[in-house]
């Protein structure tokens, strides 16, 4: 028996990510940032600390266009640990021939979530004359493995005989200009063949809010799973540099206010955050969030039980 006739036919990869989210849960993903090393230790005591806080679990692709320990084989590693992990794959540093042929191999090794992005350009990172390909971008590479998983053919038109079965997730971001463009991105996005979205952080709620009106007026989240990105801030520090450094963020004045008359800021950002948390459950058309708690993975279990998301739901 081939692995597709071991697959639901009502599922595109059978993933605990898809089934959940089918089943109507409010899902929980997050992620983890692979090592600058060849360490599995660095991967497995990151992934120990989430293990059971979250439903699925992103591996960053070269995150800030720095060179890290792949994507693919960090979520062997998570694999093997007994967790799902959403494997992240970038455009930026491969053509279609090696993004393709880097699809099969993570179906072939047990991936079954694969987030697509373009991915950050290579002049932030630590190799900044590298030259970065950007072949395609994100919305053609949703429509590639879409073609492969569906229509079981390359993007050159040829026969794939034994197609990999992945759950597609492309990002968004409600907050980037101009704002009434976001929403037809997304429609884009959708059309191209996504299965689920991850937005940017959200600190601007109202805007958020406004955002996902728009997506409602247009249907939209009723043909994909919308998870809303949250992050909690350690610092106010963090909190002007997002503001301030990085693009497509947009951190409200009451945020760095309230962070300012903080006495622990720590404290405060994981109040913030939960506070976003709980607004979030309430907005029609959110799925689930997804926690990005860069290199503070230890505060991810105490920000999904005080949300009140723990357990999370069993199959």
């Amino acid at each position: 028996m081939n692995e597709k006739n071991n697959i639901d036919d009502n599922f595109k990869s059978g993933s605990n990510l898809e089934k959940l989210l089918k089943r109507g849960e409010f899902v929980v993903t997050s992620e983890l940032g692979p090592p600058r090393g060849a360490s599995r230790e660095a991967v497995e005591k990151k992934a120990e600390i989430l293990k059971g806080s979250a439903d699925a679990f992103n591996i960053t692709d070269c995150q800030t266009a720095m060179v890290r320990l792949s994507s693919i084989a960090s979520g062997v590693i998570l694999i093997n640990m007994g967790m799902e992990p959403v494997i992240q794959m970038t455009c930026r540093d491969r053509n279609r021939i090696a993004i393709q042929s880097d699809i099969l191999g993570a179906a072939a090794l047990g991936m079954k979530n694969l987030l697509c992005l373009t991915g950050d350009h290579q002049c932030f990172g630590d190799h900044p004359d590298a030259k970065g390909v950007f072949d395609i971008d994100s919305i053609q590479l949703l429509d590639i493995v879409r073609q492969m998983r569906d229509e079981k053919r390359f993007q050159s038109g040829e026969e794939l005989k034994v197609e990999p079965r992945l759950f597609l997730g492309a990002a968004a971001n409600p907050f980037a200009d101009p704002f009434k463009f976001r929403a037809i991105r997304l429609a884009k996005k959708i059309a191209a063949g996504t299965d689920f979205i991850q937005t940017q952080i959200i600190y601007n709620i109202k805007k958020f809010e406004e955002w996902m009106s728009i997506v409602r007026d247009m249907g939209l989240h009723k043909k994909v799973f919308i998870l809303a990105g949250v992050t909690p801030i350690r610092s106010l520090g963090m909190a002007k540099y997002m503001k301030n450094n990085v693009p497509g963020m947009d951190v409200p004045d009451e945020i760095i206010k309230r962070l300012e008359g903080a006495e622990k800021k720590k404290v405060e950002g994981i109040n913030i955050c939960l506070e976003i948390i709980e607004r979030l459950r309430k907005i029609e058309g959110v799925a689930g969030i997804h926690i990005m708690a860069i290199e503070w993975e230890e505060i991810v279990p105490e920000i999904v039980e005080r949300a009140g998301l723990l357990p999370r739901p069993n199959l």
